[in-house]
């Protein structure tokens, strides 16, 4: 039996070990700067609502704009977005500083400079996952998610104690100047990271056309939209604790500020012991299994912490909430990594990332609702009975497993040599495949064009459609369009191994003596007065 990989195996990649260190500094120091914007909002305001929108102006533009983010992620060197998104939040920290050190601070100001930093928050996010794939071996990615998890939560123990000490010691301002020298390391790390660059050689899609590609792909993808929907249902119902935990701290367990510390950095434990048991559980048990076991394990924590009156009780209770809090996210966020071509995995988990985010923030609200009609114990029930709910989902929907499908580029197109002196611009284009069908055949030609015409609309075919010839029924023709020619290209190269099976499947039932015969045609919806695309090989006569 092979040796179980450590944990730990990403740390033997140098940049991945000097970026990890490095953000680990970044997370303390946002950590510390929410703590010192809560603090001044509740010093500046007298509004409970303006304190509590402190916390949604920095989760609000990872949900509006990760996608955007994703795609320039997958468009633009991500070394140089991260390099960009920490400076832009150096340099608003900074400004920060200045502005609560002059005491020239009002709650809108602050507002929109903590919306600032969560839009450098959300520019950087995309960039930053997807360049897991690009630091360490695929063999080595789920372990590199987890420790980014374990790394954040480990930071989140002791990060708020450590931002009150500073409040309350040298004032909200000293907070964010930390947060603002934080972000130096980890400028330097990225500075000096020298990632290879894939030479490129087709132009780069437009922005539009980018995330429309992303929303595309990630439609016709049914492993994606499973984890999407999943990572939704638990980011709803398991925010509870999160956006409860104040209120369990006053009015369950009759504490302060500090108890709510002690729960807090609790359940920031159980996420670092979940991070550590990650490696193992994943071995031993399939996908499906751990998701299950997340939402089962989560639903029993807030039940406890629900009937819960006794602090200690209530800190033990967090522990396992903290592990399947780590152990579902991360294993949500490698599927969407390995299910996903690197062409459009910043746009993939841009969306993972909407889809949690916005389960969260509802949810936060939801719960909410339900505590001050019900409740906090009742709120906190409640949630567990979604959790449970979530659990169930999964004999419906349940999660692939890792390395069940191959996306490596299939590279078997060959870009044909063209009599028309087309440019990369030119179209639309209009592609028609012919197959001659057996009549015995047709259920399964029929099947594997259904699986085909999925593959060609999410890799960015138009108007798909399939024809049958009515003088002879044995041809069977497949017609898509795409906008131009480069498109067409773009098309081919998207394609992945795993795909290959639906080619091999069509190739097997066409019965003809040549392989299916390709037309590809320039369209014109309208006459021109003379032909603008002469031949190539025709020389011009005088």
């Amino acid at each position: 039996m092979p040796k179980r990989a450590s944990a730990f195996v990403p740390f033997r990649h140098v940049t991945f070990r000097s970026l990890w260190l490095a953000t680990l500094a970044s997370n303390l120091g946002g950590l510390i700067q929410a703590v010192g914007a809560g603090w001044l909002m509740a010093t500046i305001s007298t509004s409970s609502d303006m304190v509590a929108l402190v916390q949604a102006a920095t989760t609000l533009p990872i949900m509006i704009f990760s996608l955007a983010s994703g795609a320039l992620a997958d468009s633009f060197d991500r070394r140089s977005i991260m390099l960009v998104a920490q400076t832009l939040m150096m340099v608003v920290s900074l400004a920060l500083a200045v502005f609560a050190f002059t005491d020239f601070m009002s709650p809108w100001l602050l507002l929109t400079f903590t919306f600032l930093i969560g839009c450098g928050t959300a520019l950087h996010n995309p960039s930053w996952q997807a360049s897991m794939g690009d630091i360490v071996p695929r063999e080595d990615l789920p372990a590199a998610v987890t420790l980014n998890s374990m790394g954040f939560n480990l930071m989140r123990s002791v990060g708020p104690a450590v931002g009150g000490m500073i409040v309350a010691i040298a004032g909200a301002a000293a907070a964010f100047v930390v947060n603002a020298l934080s972000y130096i390391a980890l400028i330097r790390a990225l500075a000096l990271w020298k990632p290879e660059r894939a030479p490129r050689v087709l132009p780069r899609e437009p922005f539009g056309t980018a995330i429309s590609a992303g929303l595309r792909y990630v439609a016709m993808s049914p492993n994606l939209l499973k984890v999407l929907f999943r990572s939704f249902m638990f980011g709803l119902a398991a925010i509870s604790v999160l956006a409860l935990l104040p209120l369990v701290a006053r009015d369950l367990v009759q504490g302060g500020a500090f108890t709510y510390g002690i729960l807090l950095g609790c359940f920031g434990v159980g996420a670092i012991g979940g991070a550590l048991l990650n490696g193992h559980i994943r071995e031993s048990w399939r996908n499906e299994a751990i998701v299950r076991a997340s939402f089962l394990g989560f639903a029993v924590s807030v039940a406890l912490l629900g009937i819960s009156r006794n602090f200690w009780f209530s800190c033990l209770a967090l522990l396992p909430a903290g592990a399947c809090w780590v152990m579902a996210l991360s294993l949500f966020n490698v599927t969407v990594q390995l299910s996903t071509p690197r062409w459009v995995v910043g746009r993939a988990l841009a969306l993972y990332q909407t889809a949690t985010f916005g389960g969260m923030a509802a949810g936060s609200w939801l719960w909410g609702v339900v505590a001050e009609a019900y409740g906090t114990d009742q709120g906190l029930i409640m949630s567990g009975i979604v959790l449970v709910i979530g659990a169930l989902i999964g004999l419906r929907y349940t999660l692939p497993e890792f390395g069940t499908l191959n996306l490596d580029p299939l590279d078997r197109f060959s870009e044909p040599a063209l009599r028309l002196d087309l440019r990369s611009r030119s179209g639309p284009i209009m592609i028609m495949i012919d197959y001659e069908i057996a009549q015995q055949d047709v259920g399964t030609f029929l099947e594997a064009m259904a699986d085909r015409r999925r593959i060609r609309i999410r890799d960015g075919a138009r108007q798909w459609s399939l024809l049958r010839n009515l003088e002879n029924p044995r041809i069977w023709t497949e017609t898509y369009h795409v906008p131009t020619w480069v498109e067409y290209v773009r098309h081919h190269q998207r394609r992945t191994k795993a795909d290959a099976a639906v080619v091999d499947r069509l190739q097997a039932l066409h019965r003809g003596s040549e392989p299916p015969r390709v037309h590809r045609m320039i369209e014109r919806q309208t006459v021109p007065v003379r032909d603008d695309m002469p031949l190539k090989d025709i020389p011009e006569m005088h």
